[in-house]
C-alpha cells in the first residue's frame, strides 16, 4: 500500500473535533500509510495531539466567521509544498473549501454545502435521512458518499499520559491524586457553547452534586471562561461550596481534559466537553434538551443520554422560542442521577 498525504479541513466546535476523529480513523485503517494533517482553528491542537491518527496541526490564521482570503491563499501556497493528493473538507462553507483549493491539491472532497462549484472537484450530495448522525456524515466523505452504518464507525478515543494527568492533578486538585486510594470524583460541565437554551438548570447540578458529596465524593466545575457564571451559580447553591473545587475559566483546554481523564463521572450539558469526556472512557452522562443525541450522541460505550420529552424538543435554537426551558427545567436531577448510578454499576458489574 502506497504513502499518501491527505489533508483535513476541521470543524469549528470541540465536539465536532472529537467527532471527526471517526473519520481519522477510517483513513488509517483504509491505508496505513496514510499521513494525515489537520488544519483547524489554534484550540484543537491540544485535542488534536491526543489523537495517535494524526501527523500534524496546521492553524488557521483565520478566525471562525472571516473570510480572510488574503491569509487562506498564502496558507494554501504554503502548503501546496507538502504535495498532499487529496483534501477533505469537513465544514459546509464557502470559505473553509478556499484554502485545499489555493494550495491546489488535485482531489478536494466535501458536501455541496454552500454551492462550492469549481472549489470542490469531488462534491458528494448528502442524503441527511440515510445519514441523520453528523458522525456518520464525516466517514462518508473518506469513501464513496454512501450511508454509513452506525455499528461499523470507529468510535473516538482521546490518548491521555498518566504522567501529564497525574501533573495536572496535583496543581488542581492536590495531593490526593497520589492517595493509594482517592475518593471517587466527579467532574460537571454547566456549560454550553452553543447557548443558555442547552443549559440543564444550576440548581439542578447542584442537587446532583449534593448527592455524590453525601457519598464522600469531590466534585469539581469545568468550564471556560464563558462558563465561569454558571459553574459560580452550582457552587453558590450548594450547602457544602467550599468542597467544590470550581475551575472554570482557571484552566486551558489541555489541563481540562487531563481533568476529565482522571474523573470517575461526569455529568455534562451537550457540549464540546461531553464529546471530550466520552472519547476519554469516562462514565458520561450526557445531558439533551433543544438538541438531539439522535444527530451528535456521544459515542462511546461508558454513556448515558437523558432527555425530556417535550412536544417542542429539539428544536436547535440558542435561546427558548418559548421562553419556559421545559425542556430542562423538567429534567429532575433524580433522573439524571439514577442513570449515573445505573451507568456506575454496569462497569462495576463488567470490570
Amino acid at each position: 500500500m502506497t504513502s499518501e498525504s491527505v489533508l483535513v479541513v476541521g470543524p469549528s466546535w470541540v465536539g465536532d473535533m472529537v467527532m471527526a476523529q471517526a473519520l481519522f480513523k477510517v483513513l488509517k485503517e483504509d491505508n496505513p500509510c496514510c499521513q494525515l494533517d489537520v488544519l483547524a482553528p489554534a484550540w484543537s491542537g491540544p485535542i488534536l495531539a491526543l489523537m495517535p491518527e494524526v501527523r500534524s496541526f496546521i492553524d488557521m490564521p483565520v478566525g471562525h466567521g472571516e473570510l480572510g482570503i488574503a491569509a487562506r491563499f498564502r496558507l494554501g501556497r504554503s502548503l501546496a509544498a507538502n504535495n498532499y493528493s487529496r483534501a477533505i473538507v469537513l465544514p459546509n462553507s464557502f470559505k473553509s473549501a478556499l484554502v485545499p483549493w489555493f494550495a491546489g491539491i488535485p482531489q478536494r472532497t466535501g458536501w455541496t454545502g454552500e454551492a462550492r462549484y469549481g472549489l470542490l472537484n469531488d462534491r458528494r450530495s448528502l442524503d441527511e435521512e440515510a445519514m441523520p448522525l453528523m458522525v456518520q456524515r464525516f466517514v462518508a466523505l473518506a469513501r464513496g458518499g454512501g450511508a454509513v452504518q452506525l455499528d461499523r464507525l470507529p468510535v473516538p478515543r482521546l490518548v491521555t499520559s498518566r504522567e501529564r494527568e497525574l501533573d495536572v492533578g496535583r496543581r488542581f486538585l492536590g495531593d490526593e491524586v497520589d492517595a493509594e486510594a482517592p475518593r471517587p470524583l466527579l467532574a460537571l460541565c454547566p456549560g454550553a457553547e452553543f447557548g443558555p437554551a442547552k443549559q440543564w438548570p444550576t440548581a439542578h447540578y447542584a442537587a446532583a452534586a449534593a448527592h455524590f458529596f453525601d457519598l464522600g465524593w469531590r466534585v469539581i466545575l469545568l468550564g471556560s471562561g464563558n462558563d465561569a457564571d454558571a459553574c459560580s451559580e452550582v457552587q453558590a447553591s450548594l450547602v457544602r461550596r467550599a468542597s467544590c473545587l470550581n475551575l472554570a475559566g482557571r484552566t486551558n483546554l489541555e489541563e481540562v481534559v487531563h481533568l476529565l481523564a482522571m474523573s470517575s463521572l461526569a455529568l455534562s450539558n451537550d457540549s464540546g466537553l461531553m464529546h471530550i469526556a466520552a472519547a476519554l472512557g469516562v462514565p458520561t452522562v450526557a445531558i439533551y434538551g433543544p438538541t438531539s443525541a439522535g444527530f451528535t450522541p456521544p459515542l462511546a460505550a461508558r454513556t448515558a443520554v437523558v432527555s425530556e420529552p417535550v412536544e417542542c424538543a429539539p428544536c436547535f435554537q440558542r435561546e427558548c422560542p418559548l421562553e419556559h426551558h421545559k425542556c430542562l427545567r423538567d429534567l429532575q436531577p433524580v433522573t439524571v442521577i439514577d442513570a449515573a448510578t445505573e451507568l456506575l454499576d454496569a462497569g462495576l458489574r463488567s470490570s
